[in-house]
């Protein structure tokens, strides 16, 4: 040692080695364990509310064969009935719906058609009716028009 030069006595500065990446710090732990519980949660919702819609995508694939086989037949508004009756079905279980005939169901579609579209309540009359009268008094496109739109309304 030299007496002389105090400052020759003094060490270096030594800083501790820098963090690594591994293993993170506690709060990262808790943002990866929320961001997984959080993506959990949203596939749940999309998985459960994509049942919860599946008898749609079948009506509305019933519909585009009801579609490709349209006839202004009594026996082709009664599948188209038949149909809108298995959708509300579907959809309004509590109303039981399947045993609604006449003006009673066709207040019904009224009153659940969307509320952003008008439906013409002689359109629906006619759609109804056509299913047991021997003359069709409606074309079955228009029909197709309104159970579409109504179709479109339905979503849980």
């Amino acid at each position: 040692m030299n007496p002389q030069d105090p400052l020759s006595q003094l060490r270096d500065i030594h800083l501790p080695e820098p963090g690594g990446f591994w293993p993170p710090a506690p709060g990262w732990w808790v943002l990866a364990l929320l961001a997984t519980a959080l993506l959990a949660t949203l596939i749940w919702l999309a998985i459960r509310r994509r049942r919860r819609n599946r008898w749609l995508r079948s009506a509305g694939a019933q519909l585009a064969g009801l579609e490709r086989s349209a006839a202004q037949e009594p026996w082709w508004f009664m599948q188209l009935n038949t149909l809108l009756k298995q959708a509300a079905r579907e959809r309004y279980p509590e109303s039981h719906p399947e045993a609604l005939t006449g003006d009673a169901w066709v207040e019904f579609l009224l009153a659940t058609a969307p509320k952003h579209r008008i439906a013409s309540r002689p359109l629906v009359e006619a759609l109804v009716e056509s299913a047991w009268r021997p003359s069709v008094s409606t074309e079955p496109a228009q029909a197709l028009a309104f159970a579409r739109q109504w179709l479109g309304g339905q979503k849980c």
